[in-house]
């Protein structure tokens, strides 16, 4: 068979999958939620409440698993959605905030490219705090100047650690961060048990979800807010910016307040095709309005404040588009 001849061989036997509907290819099939984190955090919680209710809303119904793929405080599930994951529409990840600012800052085992991912948006922007255990010690954020406290981290990428340097170098504190938990269950078990004295980086609504008797019990001490603006639940907790002694430390804090927009960012590789990109983000923004979904997120103390895909990916332009200069000092600091 000549070259002409294999070649329109090859489109006919293509024109059936090229014609499918996104409705009739998902049918019968099963879509993977991947969880860059362990089985039990805010992470894992929101992917399998919208695990349960997206299937409705996506053309054919497929059923919607999630699954766990914890590792490097998530950038193991970056670089396999962004190497390896099927390109078909049929993979979705969820992952740290922070984790898209690692190729941005040079990290060598950042292997992806985030402005490249098909991306559904984000089930709600974030408040995050640093937390401090209620026998620590530490009553007020300036605490953290006068002596060296551990808190806890789960990789080198996550948000955590970023805000540990960044506060250390900035501001004078004297935190040792504690690196290695596989999740944020199990840094908050290290709190409870006093192997850590607190944390950053945990959501205000984390805490609300999942650990509502530490605020019953006043089992903590909020002293910082990373987030564009105070929760109404912490007015007289400060925020990171507000600290801030000059320009600089201004300019390295944005990159750490802007993530919080994507709180809980979910997204699929590169190269879905677009009509199934498509079905999956308007599937993921129904379902964040369904009554059903809405209910449970509420039951559980959940926050459901969308934001749809194009604001994540015009954030990521705008990280991605600062000054080189800027970069390579936050580069510098986080890494």
């Amino acid at each position: 068979m000549n070259k002409a001849a294999l070649a329109l061989f090859a489109l006919i036997l293509s024109e059936p999958a090229a014609a499918q509907t996104p409705a009739e290819f998902y049918k019968g099939k099963q879509v993977s939620i991947y969880v860059g984190f362990t089985a039990g955090g805010t992470y894992d919680l929101y992917a399998r409440v919208l695990a349960r209710h997206m299937g409705r809303h996506i053309p054919g119904n497929p059923s919607v698993v999630p699954r766990n793929m914890e590792g490097a405080g998530s950038l193991r599930l970056a670089n396999y959605i962004y190497q390896i994951a099927p390109r078909d529409g049929t993979a979705i990840a969820t992952i740290g905030r922070s984790t898209v600012a690692g190729p941005l800052f040079g990290h060598p085992s950042a292997k992806f490219d985030p402005r490249e991912f098909s991306w559904l948006g984000s089930t709600n922007d974030e408040v995050s705090i640093c937390a401090a255990w209620h026998t620590a010690g530490i009553k007020h954020f300036d605490d953290l100047k006068a002596k060296g406290y551990s808190f806890g981290a789960t990789g080198p990428t996550e948000e955590a650690v970023q805000i540990y340097k960044a506060m250390n170098a900035m501001l004078g504190t004297k935190i040792r961060t504690v690196s290695g938990y596989p999740g944020g269950n199990q840094i908050s078990l290290a709190m409870e048990r006093g192997e850590i004295h607190g944390r950053c980086a945990i959501s205000w609504s984390s805490i609300k979800a999942g650990l509502p008797h530490w605020i019953e019990e006043k089992k903590f001490v909020p002293l910082l807010q990373v987030a564009s603006a105070k929760h109404p639940d912490l007015p007289d907790v400060p925020l990171l910016m507000g600290l801030a002694p000059d320009d600089e430390a201004r300019h390295i804090f944005r990159f750490l307040i802007a993530r919080q927009i994507m709180g809980r960012p979910f997204f699929g590789p590169p190269e879905v095709p677009k009509d199934r990109s498509d079905a999956l983000r308007k599937a993921f923004l129904d379902t964040l309005s369904d009554p059903e979904f809405l209910a449970e997120a509420d039951k559980i103390k959940l926050e459901i404040n969308p934001v749809p895909a194009r604001r994540v990916e015009d954030l990521l332009r705008e990280l991605y588009a600062t000054p080189p200069a800027i970069t390579q000092k936050a580069a510098t600091l986080f890494n």
